[in-house]
């Protein structure tokens, strides 16, 4: 578990996206759950579910195929904090329609979804699977899929708050920007036509409108010709 938390710490957060940080701890999870072959996070959005990042084909086909059915064993371990093992694609009979499209278009032959705890609630699932029958049906894949997805929980509530609060600073550093050139705009129109600020504002939103061009890139075109026109 050492080693475990030691790779966890040197994955990085700063200037990558969500997907690609999540990848580098997928990568990391599969190498310790014994029978994983291919391995993929679920994440929970206001119960809307979606792979986040996968480490092998297969897990993002068999993930897929679970969201098209709106069930499966990744799905309901997310939602329902409780591990889910498929010794048997084809002998199984708890999602018969999912299972039989992972058979018949997956190499997918068993799996083990494990929740993801954080905070006292389940915020995903940790995806493991295998072309072999059986792959988990371990007492030692059983205990290290628990112990890995209980540890990198963590990690992924990390990365995810990291990447929603960049997302946010963001967003705001660009709505800043486009109000900042909409007031000039806004002066230019002002200037030109000798009218209000209320008026200026009228006339870019009817610009919007007319050329269904968004009101900040009608701003800028404005402030744009304005300083061509100043540099002639």
């Amino acid at each position: 578990m050492d080693e475990l938390l030691r790779d966890l710490s040197k994955v990085v957060l700063v200037d990558r996206t969500l997907a690609e940080v999540l990848t580098d701890i997928t990568a990391i999870a599969a190498r310790r759950i014994p029978g994983a072959e291919a391995s993929s996070i679920t994440l929970l959005r206001a119960d809307k579910a979606f792979t986040a990042a996968h480490s092998g084909a297969m897990a993002l086909a068999a993930d897929e195929l679970q969201y098209e059915h709106g069930y499966g064993p990744c799905m309901d371990a997310g939602r329902g904090g409780v591990l889910l093992r498929v010794d048997d694609m084809r002998m199984e009979e708890r999602w018969p329609e999912y299972v039989a499209h992972v058979v018949a278009t997956t190499p997918v032959l068993s799996s083990l979804s494990i929740p993801l705890p954080y905070q006292g609630s389940s915020i995903g699932a940790l995806n493991n699977y295998s072309t072999k029958p059986g792959a988990f049906a371990s007492p030692e894949s059983l205990r290290a899929g628990s112990d890995v997805a209980e540890v990198i929980a963590v990690a992924v509530a990390n990365a995810d708050a990291h990447a929603r609060l960049f997302d946010q600073a963001h967003n705001m550093r660009v709505a800043m920007e486009s109000r900042a050139t909409i007031e000039q705009a806004k002066g230019v129109l002002m200037a030109q036509r000798h009218i209000d600020a209320d008026q200026a504002f009228e006339i870019l939103r009817e610009a919007s409108q007319r050329y269904n061009r968004k009101l900040r890139d009608i701003a800028f075109g404005i402030v744009q010709s304005a300083q061509e026109n100043r540099s002639r």
